[in-house]
């Protein structure tokens, strides 16, 4: 799934669609080799440019990196792209910034062979591992650092960053929750919104599985809360409208059901949001991170993923709120920024990670059933 970073499959699905039949493939027979002498889009690591020099050196003389889907709002991606941008004088083509995951995958296919396509993905769990054979294996400086439950033992994915699934809402509109079940009431009819199609987007996706675990299901069952968002449907209190920051501010979407740290942030903009972690469904999940295999500029993918892992990336994603993947680690070395750190809500019960192995089931009853519950 996705992040869903709000939805503009239609219009974006047309425009690339257009875009790459009026360009043709470009000739990439003229890609730079590394130090070690492998071309920089076969590099697994940074020794292959002869250290981190070797490989800002190649990233530079390509100046171009392609990201897609990255809301500036999301996670701090904002102040990432730009951090970036400024520490290497290297351009950052932001495309599509409320795409889905799905959407990202769609513009690799679409655009592949062109100087437009994306360079690397972040990608929700299932719509990454459905896709493993897009991304190239890379193992970044602090791969030992990382848990091996959180990467792919080659480096093709990892997670970068985390969070907990949660309710927001605007206190001054709908009363307190502090139960999934609460959202059943006729004071939340029309108003209560899951941050995209749970079918490509990461985020809606996770939003469903917090539904069936509060609901008697579990990683193993989602259909509980299929079963929840058909009643919501049922009840009138469901809108199918993809939040964002701006339907929140304008109260287009009062109830929001997304990840603590969007939540979070929305709490900066709107005075009256706020944000609970149900007790009983207490669901956390991580981002994948992966270069594609294609990327136009093969050592800027690299360069970027580099940064995104080092402390100041790690630190920067916990800045928008979301638990960057190394951060036990930074902890215990002392290169957290332990101000952050502590400011992460605290959260209780024990939380329900999926397995690769259950999300891939759970998408597979998503595909077959969602449709029919909320069309």
């Amino acid at each position: 799934m996705n992040r869903s970073r709000r939805l503009a499959a239609s219009v974006a699905a047309v425009s690339l669609v257009a875009l790459a039949a009026c360009a043709p493939p470009e000739d990439d027979s003229d890609e730079a080799t590394t130090e070690s002498g492998v071309e920089a889009s076969t590099a697994t690591s940074a020794e292959d440019f002869g250290g981190m020099e070797g490989l800002i050196e190649a990233a530079q003389a390509e100046g171009t990196l392609n990201v897609i889907a990255l809301p500036p709002d999301w996670a701090n991606y904002g102040e990432i792209i730009d951090a970036f941008a400024e520490k290497y004088d290297i351009e950052v083509n932001s495309d599509q910034p409320d795409a889905a995951s799905q959407d990202e995958i769609n513009a690799a296919n679409q655009l592949a062979g062109t100087d437009r396509a994306p360079d690397v993905f972040d990608l929700g769990q299932s719509v990454a591992l459905a896709n493993t054979d897009l991304f190239a294996p890379y193992q970044v400086e602090n791969f030992e650092e990382i848990p091996a439950e959180f990467k792919d033992p080659d480096g093709a994915w990892v997670n970068d960053y985390g969070g907990f699934m949660s309710i927001g809402y605007d206190s001054s509109v709908v009363p307190e929750v502090t139960a999934l079940e609460d959202l059943l009431g006729p004071e939340f009819k029309g108003k209560v919104a899951l941050n995209g199609d749970p079918t490509l987007a990461g985020a809606a996706f996770s939003g469903v599985m917090m539904a069936s675990v509060a609901n008697g299901g579990s990683a193993d069952d989602i259909a509980p809360g299929v079963e929840f968002f058909g009643q919501l449907k049922e009840a009138g209190n469901f809108i199918p409208v993809d939040p964002t920051p701006a339907t929140i501010e304008s109260g287009q979407t009062p109830v929001v059901i997304d990840w603590d740290y969007l939540g979070a942030a929305e709490a900066g903009n709107v005075d009256t949001w706020e944000m609970v972690v149900p007790e009983e469904a207490v669901v956390a999940g991580y981002y994948f991170q992966a270069i594609n295999a294609d990327a136009p500029h093969p050592a800027a993918a690299r360069l970027w993923q580099e940064f995104l892992y080092s402390d100041e990336g790690q630190n920067l994603w916990l800045k928008g709120g979301a638990r960057p993947v190394r951060a036990d680690a930074m902890a215990e070395a002392g290169t957290i920024d332990q101000e952050l750190f502590d400011a992460l809500p605290e959260v209780g019960g024990t939380p329900v990670i999926p397995t690769n192995e259950q999300t891939e089931k759970a998408a597979a009853y998503l595909a077959d059933n969602w449709s029919k519950v909320i069309s």
